[in-house]
């Protein structure tokens, strides 16, 4: 009986040495906030006393990144640890492979014995998602946690807040936030629209006030969510044993912010706190500390890989940010942006906590782009309204006018990035250190989103972008990166680059040339005509969709009209997506309404393509702004 005892008490006491080894993990992450609008992060008029006493009782950093401005793209990068310009993922729910050897991350959790859930937004951006998930997760489900597992066996649990997501915050009708957000709060945890400062980058106005006061009250219910399940936590007696996660999955959801490659769009709140007995593993200490300490998201995987004790897979290439086997700070972060939704765009980013540099690289989309997902909320229709009533700022107005092609700011000390610093010849220095930086990086990385989606989808029937993306021979991103590099640069001698560029072998050369000719103004382009013309007739269907636009908004060639109407119907997806995004900045639609009412009944059109209609169709008010693309 004496050794039946023994035995017990040394398993139960290695049991619990085998916890007290690995620290349970508990990850919260919220959708679509920045972290201006919470208390810990100095809003006094937020109402988040739970997220605040994290912050009180952990790490608070001033400095973390999404590696993307829009759900899907952000959370390819987190579950794989990989960056989305190097997997291929950088554009809003796409369906690309990525190499067998690349895991979702907690696969590596379970292999040192983690017991791993998701509970319960995937959203990762890769084919064959059902398969990636189940390899990846013990459970991933509305039903998932730690409370699955067996006797103390250490866990990692990821639980996902929808509060805060912008459907909440601006797209769902006011009398749905009214339902689901406002009667959901108890009296001292609502912000009126009168309490609030109202950001530079919005209309002081009533209307704006009653709509941007979602954002508000989205984010209390979030705070209140996460105290349901810190509580949850602490009846089970784990909140001594686990070290706690807090993040958003990017930047604030409104206009200006999400799918927008600045830092309203990057930059997250980030919090991380430490029980007593795994305080060792902080460098920065604990309770009440403020980090500026550079993070993003490629950091995570291997961060949670080597805090479970793991060994790091080669591809991963970011920060382990605590414990024993820290990596050192880094002096920059680069980001990115792609298409979200059915709205095109390229922006690739870097930051080193006080400037960040934007590069956009088709700026004659402007910041308030097309997506339908965002145009149909109220918030945009107010602001489309203001805009042609003539009621907005300069600021406020370019929301929805072309970019620059660069965007410096001091977001240190302008946070709301009111000052474009680009072309300030102060900061001379500061912006070519930063050029210099952006172009080693996408040489460095070989970055496979300079290739159009449409030989994305090619590529992918056959192999990973992320594995073509390594052979020279096939992607000479060298060559390809001379003519997108100029891409969004103005004047006349860029544009005779470009236009030299398009008699180049290569199509993907070709393609960012023409590309690089759309952003021209159009005295510029007056001088190519003839160059354009041939690029109408080139064998890259990307090269003339883009040719067949500029020629009609140049020039109203009826050939070209042509060209992009047959373009809009093409069976190729891609090119049928491109087609109509050009046409939605065309300064003369009337010609293709016909055609947009007939793609949008096409039988074989996905959601991209039918939103496109839509909103090409809203913009000239022939639907209604809520009208539902999938009748």
């Amino acid at each position: 009986m004496y050794k039946i005892f023994l035995t017990i008490g040394i398993f139960l006491l290695g049991s619990l040495l085998y916890a007290q080894n690995k620290p349970n993990i508990l990850w919260i992450t919220i959708e679509d906030s920045s972290p201006q609008f919470f208390g810990c992060y100095g809003n006094k008029v937020a109402h988040t006393p739970v997220i605040d006493k994290l912050a009180d009782e952990g790490v608070r950093f001033t400095n973390a990144f999404s590696t993307g401005t829009v759900c899907s793209p952000s959370r390819s990068t987190i579950i794989t640890g990989v960056r989305t310009y190097k997997a291929g993922t950088g554009n809003h729910r796409s369906n690309y492979p990525v190499p067998e050897y690349i895991k979702g991350f907690p696969f590596y959790l379970k292999q040192q014995g983690y017991y791993v859930t998701n509970n319960s937004k995937t959203d990762y951006n890769v084919a064959d998602a059902k398969a990636f998930i189940n390899e990846a997760w013990n459970e991933s489900s509305g039903k998932a946690g730690w409370w699955n597992r067996k006797a103390g066996q250490p866990f990692f649990a990821v639980f996902n807040f929808m509060e805060s997501h912008q459907s909440r915050t601006m797209t769902m009708p006011y009398e749905w936030y009214l339902k689901n957000v406002w009667n959901q709060l108890d009296d001292d945890e609502r912000i009126a629209e009168d309490e609030f400062d109202m950001p530079p980058v919005y209309r002081e106005s009533d209307d704006m006030r009653k709509h941007f006061a979602r954002v508000y009250n989205s984010i209390s219910l979030t705070d209140k969510r996460i105290g349901q399940l810190l509580d949850r936590l602490e009846q089970d007696k784990l909140r001594d044993s686990t070290i706690i996660f807090f993040y958003a999955d990017h930047g604030e959801g409104e206009p200006r912010g999400k799918t927008n490659g600045i830092n309203y769009g990057y930059r997250v709140p980030f919090i991380i706190w430490f029980p007593e007995m795994y305080k060792h593993l902080s460098p920065w200490g604990t309770a009440g500390i403020v980090s500026d300490e550079l993070v993003s998201f490629e950091d995570l995987a291997p961060t949670l890989i080597a805090l479970a004790g793991g060994e790091l897979p080669e591809h991963l290439e970011g920060r382990v940010l605590l414990g024993k086997n820290r990596s050192e700070p880094v002096d920059h972060l680069v980001l990115s942006a792609d298409r979200s939704d059915n709205g095109i765009d390229m922006v690739r980013t870097i930051t080193d906590g006080r400037f960040l540099y934007s590069r956009n690289y088709l700026p004659f989309i402007p910041q308030g782009r097309y997506i339908r997902y965002m145009y149909i909320s109220e918030i945009v229709q107010q602001m489309r309204s203001d805009y042609n009533n003539n009621l907005l700022d300069s600021l406020q107005r370019s929301y929805f006018e072309p970019r620059p092609a660069e965007y410096l700011f001091d977001i240190e000390n302008d946070l709301w990035e009111t000052k474009n610093l680009a072309n300030d010849a102060e900061y001379k220095q500061v912006i070519e250190r930063i050029r210099k930086q952006l172009d080693e990086e996408m040489i460095n990385a070989r970055d496979v989103m300079f290739l159009p989606e449409y030989e994305i989808g090619l590529i992918s029937k056959k192999e990973t972008p992320y594995e073509y993306r390594l052979d020279k021979n096939r992607y000479p991103f060298e060559d390809i990166y001379k003519a997108a590099s100029l891409s969004g640069k103005r004047g006349a001698v860029i544009a005779e680059q470009q236009a030299s560029f398009l008699k180049n072998e290569n199509g993907i050369i070709r393609f960012w040339a023409i590309m690089g000719l759309r952003s021209q103004p159009k005295a510029v382009l007056e001088k190519y005509k003839r160059e354009i013309a041939t690029g109408m007739n080139d064998a890259y269907p990307p090269v003339m969709v883009a040719a067949a636009a500029i020629a009609f908004q140049q020039w109203n060639n009826e050939e070209a009209a042509e060209q992009l109407m047959e373009a809009c119907k093409s069976p190729n997806l891609d090119i049928s997506l491109l087609a109509i995004n050009f046409l939605m900045y065309l300064e003369s639609k009337q010609p293709f309404i016909d055609t947009i009412w007939e793609v949008y009944k096409m039988p074989d059109r996905n959601y991209n393509v039918k939103a496109a209609c839509m909103d090409f169709l809203g913009s000239l008010n022939l639907v209604p702004n809520n009208y539902d693309y999938r009748n």
